[in-house]
């Protein structure tokens, strides 16, 4: 049933469901240099062991040994089956799970490609606001500085439709027009898609640009213009900053959502820095979800005209359903004519995080804006209330939040608690338990899978026949060589190559590279000196054996025994060897 599934849906699943949010929804998670981690869902400790990398988008346990991808998690900690655990997921990433009578997609693969042409080309516009002074003259008059416009990567697009022919050889690629950089129009002419515009890179959490936003310079319509939605970038699913605001909000608990880009970066600039914003649509379920996983707190932040207030209902509209305990959500309306840019450079940072803290709970705006249109000192307005509370009601996670607006609209409307309770059919959530653990056997298997698995690139510059025949850890590599250089690309993300390896025999080994990888990761920059040096082992180990063959041969017959070929192997060994010893 597993294999219905194309490996290629399982790898684009992968890469787009994000393994920390998907934990932290079960198990708190507490950010530790480049990991986070917590006390193991599957056995008792006191101390945490249980660690996620978000890099690498897998977990492993040091204490029991638990180690797995995001299927691996919802199968172990909620029981679930392979297909059921793939189902969930693709929920999540609002993906349908193909019934494999089709043929693959191929779309993991492609996710792989279009991530890396958003990265160029954002690379390349970074690149570009260093030479546009109209650019520099715009961001310094908003208030932004250098240091900012380096940690939201923001760049420029220039005047010109071909600008990014400088990049990219071959312009009309047509997975350049598939990620939204340039377009083709009805005669077929190719051009860059943003012009003249202070681009904003749209990151997901795993900080690879998946979209951008361009700000026009001077005048021009739309002021803003985002990417279009595609295979990597889905509006109602992401939110802008994230990536960069993630350690505030945690220390804070409080997330802010705001509406611009230039919100989000002028309070990172005065030094409210736990700021995302929406991406110009109505607030989604989804937005909230990823949201309330990463902190206790949202504040949504919206104008206090009649649009701003319709804003902020269909925020609360989108959280009802995902708003458990002990978790809250609050609106500030800013006064006519203000946004938080305009605010928090003419009154400063504490002025803002002051409304923030005095914000408008979601109760009592619910209350108040249901009230607002009923006419609550007629029999008929204090029904109307009720009904239309109702719905709403019984889509509210929150048990005691939703107890708690029972008893104030029995108060408001006149009915009993009891009354308004029976009358909207409210039932208790259920949850469900976690799972057992699964044990790993320690490994003896150390650098050069480590290497493989945070570059697996590698793979197809390493010689595997030197590999010794006989050993757990070289049988590892070459099934882990094999399985990398069979994917599309030669490349394949550890997630995905983790769900290949299910059930082999090396699948233990490669968990224990994968564990040590967490604490001990190579430097960037250091990964292909390594690699090389781990290959000059290899050689030299792979002389040494035949040389040995060799030396026992000899024992054997002596040197008239060995072929010509042998001779000649044996005496330039014996020469390097004498070389090296003297």
């Amino acid at each position: 049933m597993e294999r219905l599934i194309p490996e290629s849906f399982i790898q684009e699943l992968l890469y787009r469901v994000d393994l920390v949010d998907l934990i932290d929804e079960h198990v708190p998670l507490k950010k530790t240099g480049a990991n986070y981690v917590a006390c193991c869902p599957f056995h008792n400790e006191k101390s945490p062991s249980f660690t996620v990398s978000p890099s690498k988008q897998f977990y492993h346990c040091f204490g029991c040994g638990a180690h797995g991808n995001a299927i691996g998690f919802l199968i172990e900690y909620s029981g679930l089956g392979f297909v059921d655990a793939v189902r969930e997921l693709a929920g999540r990433a609002a993906m349908e799970v193909p019934d494999g009578r089709g043929a693959a997609s191929g779309r993991g693969p492609q996710l792989q490609v279009l991530s890396e042409l958003m990265g160029r080309a954002a690379r390349f516009y970074y690149e570009q606001l260093k030479g546009s002074e109209r650019a520099i003259t715009y961001l310094k008059e908003r208030g932004v500085s250098g240091e900012i416009a380096r940690r939201y990567g923001i760049g420029y697009a220039a005047e010109g439709g071909h600008n990014l022919a400088r990049v990219f050889e071959d312009h009309a690629n047509v997975e350049l027009q598939v990620a939204g950089l340039v377009i083709k129009d009805e005669r077929g002419r190719v051009y860059d898609r943003f012009r003249d515009r202070v681009m904003f890179p749209i990151c997901n959490q795993k900080n690879e640009v998946i979209a951008f936003g361009g700000r026009v310079l001077g005048q021009g319509e739309p002021k803003y213009l985002n990417s279009p939605e595609t295979p990597l970038f889905e509006k109602g699913r992401e939110v802008f900053g994230l990536p960069q605001a993630r350690v505030a909000i945690r220390q804070a608990g409080t997330v802010i959502v705001v509406e611009g880009y230039l919100d989000v970066v002028a309070l990172a600039q005065h030094g409210v820095e736990n700021s995302v914003a929406t991406l110009g649509t109505a607030t989604t379920v989804t937005q909230v979800q990823k949201l309330l996983r990463q902190a206790d707190r949202i504040v949504f932040c919206f104008d206090g005209d009649a649009a701003g207030r319709k804003a902020a209902w269909r925020a609360l509209e989108g959280s009802l359903e995902v708003l458990a305990e002990p978790k809250s959500i609050a609106f500030v309306f800013l006064p006519e004519g203000e946004d938080p840019d305009s605010l928090v450079r003419q009154r400063g940072a504490d002025a803002f995080r002051a409304l923030t803290t005095q914000a408008t709970p979601l109760s009592e705006f619910f209350l108040r804006e249901l009230a607002g249109h009923c006419d609550l000192a007629s029999a008929e307005g204090r029904v109307q209330l009720v009904a239309e509370a109702k719905p709403l009601l019984g889509r509210l996670q929150s048990s005691m939040l939703r107890l708690q607006l029972v008893k104030r609209l029995a108060e408001l409307s006149g009915f009993s608690q009891a009354e308004v309770e029976h009358l909207c059919d409210l039932r208790p959530a259920v949850q469900s338990a976690p799972g057992r653990a699964r044990r790993q056997a320690p490994s003896l298997l150390r650098p050069l899978l480590r290497l493989l698995l945070q570059k697996p690139g590698l793979a197809s510059q390493l010689p595997v026949e030197l590999l010794p025949d006989s050993s757990a850890e070289a049988d590892a590599v070459r099934m882990l060589c094999e399985k990398i250089r069979s994917a599309p690309g030669g490349d394949l993300p550890y997630p995905a190559l983790l769900e290949r390896l299910q059930g082999s025999e090396c699948e233990e080994v490669l968990r224990g590279a994968a564990a040590e990888l967490m604490h001990q990761p190579f430097a960037e920059d250091e990964v292909d000196a390594e690699f090389a040096g781990a290959v000059r082992k290899l050689r030299e180990g792979n002389d040494r054996r035949a040389f040995q063959l060799l030396q026992e041969k000899v024992q054997r017959v002596g040197v008239g025994g060995l072929s010509n070929d042998e001779k000649q192997r044996y005496l330039r060994a014996i020469g390097v060897r004498s070389s090296a010893d003297g």
